[in-house]
């Protein structure tokens, strides 16, 4: 599946504008109650997963969907959030149960798109979709609340980093 973005010309704030902008977020995300969104599970991957999470951090957009990036709560090579209600990436997060053998969940034959070459699980959640990685060396999970239906679409900003940064895995990739 191919999903086109057009994006519009923006003009620039001065950087005036842009420092008091900054000043006034920094303060709110003060005054927050665990200094960013709620509910923000980091996930803590290790070797080979860690530094994967870590290069793909360095290589997420600001923006998403139009969504400015904010922070999940902590500073963390592992998570990422854009917007309010935010889109919430997790970067080395355990396998879904859909996915695992044996689980009362699993399910091989589970929802899934590809979307630039990355290949997404699907699953249904009450406010909105969780998508997370498959046929690759990591799993990155994206959760969309239902205010940026279609919610696939910000997978379409996150799929170039993701195919860069995350190794593909010969054996979840095998025909």
């Amino acid at each position: 599946m191919l999903l086109r973005v057009h994006s519009a010309r923006r003009r620039a704030l001065p950087l005036v504008s842009l420092l008091s902008v900054v000043s006034v977020a920094l303060l709110a995300c003060a005054a927050c109650s665990g200094g960013g969104p709620a509910g923000v599970a980091v996930p803590s991957p290790s070797g080979e997963a860690a530094a994967a999470c870590r290069d793909l951090a360095s290589a997420l957009p600001r923006r998403v969907q139009d969504q400015e990036r904010g922070t999940p709560g902590q500073e963390t090579p592992y998570a990422a959030v854009w917007g309010d209600p935010p889109i919430v990436l997790r970067c080395g997060v355990d396998r879904p149960a859909v996915l695992t053998p044996g689980s009362s969940t699993y399910n091989p034959a589970a929802d899934a798109v590809e979307v630039n070459g990355v290949a997404w699980l699907v699953e249904e959640q009450p406010d909105g979709f969780r998508f997370t990685t498959t046929e690759r060396s990591v799993y990155v999970e994206v959760t969309v609340p239902d205010d940026y239906a279609p919610e696939v679409n910000p997978l379409v900003d996150l799929a170039a980093p993701v195919d860069a940064h995350i190794p593909p895995d010969a054996l979840r990739s095998a025909p």
